[in-house]
Formats: C-alpha cells, sequence, structure tokens
C-alpha cells in the first residue's frame, strides 16, 4: 500500500557481562537505528533469552563468566528460534585464531573493543539489511 508505514522494529539482544558495555550499546543503537533491545548480563540469561525469544541480531561479548561467550554461540546455533540469527562478536579478543574460531562456530560478524558505535551501527545495520528480504 502506498503511503503505508513500517512500523516493524528490529528485535536485538546485547549479551555482555559488564553493564555498562551492555548500556552503552543500547543506547547507541537505539538512537543510530531505532532497534528494540534486551540486554543479558550472563551466559545463562543469553541462552535462556535466545531460546524463548526470535532475535534480528545478537550483539554477544566473548569473555564472559561460566560457558562464555563461544558456549553461547554454539548454544544459539544449535536451537530454534536464532539458529540463523546473525551474530556479532563484539571483543577485545579478535586476534586471527579467535576470529576463526568465531567463523567455525558460525559468527556473522565482528566488532572489537573498545567500541567505535558508529562502526558497530554499521556492522548491524548491514546484517539487519541483508537478513530483511527486498520489497
Amino acid at each position: 500500500m502506498q503511503g503505508e508505514e513500517i512500523t516493524t522494529r528490529h528485535r536485538v539482544l546485547i549479551v555482555d557481562d559488564e553493564e555498562s558495555m551492555r548500556l552503552l550499546m543500547a543506547a547507541a543503537l537505539t538512537k543510530a537505528l531505532d532497534v528494540e533491545v534486551q540486554l543479558a548480563g550472563t551466559c545463562e540469561q543469553a541462552l535462556r533469552l535466545a531460546q524463548t525469544y526470535a532475535y534480528d541480531a545478537i550483539l554477544l561479548d566473548l569473555r564472559m563468566p561460566g560457558i562464555g561467550g563461544f558456549g553461547v554461540l554454539s548454544g544459539v546455533r544449535r536451537s530454534a528460534p536464532n539458529a540463523r540469527t546473525p551474530v556479532i562478536i563484539v571483543s577485545a579478543l579478535l586476534d586471527k585464531a579467535t576470529v576463526t574460531r568465531c567463523q567455525s562456530a558460525g559468527a556473522n560478524a565482528f566488532v572489537s573493543k573498545p567500541l567505535e558505535l558508529d562502526e558497530l551501527a554499521d556492522i548491524l545495520r548491514q546484517q539487519l539489511a541483508a537478513r530483511t528480504p527486498a520489497k
């Protein structure tokens, strides 16, 4: 329909054990992209949310207590509803071996810490656009 406004917002899960980092990413992304965010501060919480809700993208820190980011990534990839959801790794640990391991586990993109918020928004925008079917 001509002139109809699309009001569906993308839903993004932000997983990081540092509250200040979760809040920083959430504020920047909701402003830059007008996305709806949910926050997870533990690996267990992230898996519970990822098994309950469908997301359009997941931002995931690797260095977290418990099973860590790799455990969350493999858990997300093993089950619906987010088995094919773009996962963006947000971490200070982005050496070649880590990136290769993340790619093998199913990560879609990478952003290094300390964060460049414009870069994070651009990468998320690209991942969302790649996932959204053309109209």
